[in-house]
């Protein structure tokens, strides 16, 4: 099974096409933008979709995945945006957190977040 490399192949997948959807509405539920006029001198940074098949341990199709992401890659440090912010979990981090766990007799549990939007507001 092969992952798609464009929209154009994805489309004709209706499982791509689901992953797609729950993606937008992923996006639209968290409120992840809002419309606005363009400023002026400003332009459009564009995005794309990126897919990937998530496989469990046995080594079966979990689900299928598809990400929009913007083209980061188009912007400029000091004219679009002035700083990045990337929260990963360091490995000795995990370590120490599973050591712990060891140590205590404590069960751990492993889950996938479908859509993590981490610098959202939460209300819980």
């Amino acid at each position: 099974m092969k992952e798609p490399n464009s929209f154009k192949e994805a489309v004709k997948d209706k499982r791509w096409i689901q992953a797609m959807q729950q993606e937008v509405k992923a996006l639209e539920d968290n409120r992840t933008w809002e419309v606005v006029p363009i400023p002026v001198g400003k332009f459009i940074i564009g995005s794309k979709w990126v897919y990937k098949i998530k496989y469990n341990s046995n080594g079966k199709v979990e689900r299928f995945k598809a990400r929009l992401v913007a083209k980061g890659y188009n912007q400029q440090e000091g004219l679009d945006y002035h700083e990045t912010f990337s929260p990963v979990s360091k490995m000795v981090t995990v370590r120490s957190v599973i050591a712990i766990a060891a140590s205590k007799d404590w069960k751990l549990h492993q889950m996938d977040v479908y859509n993590a939007f981490l610098q959202r507001d939460l209300q819980e």
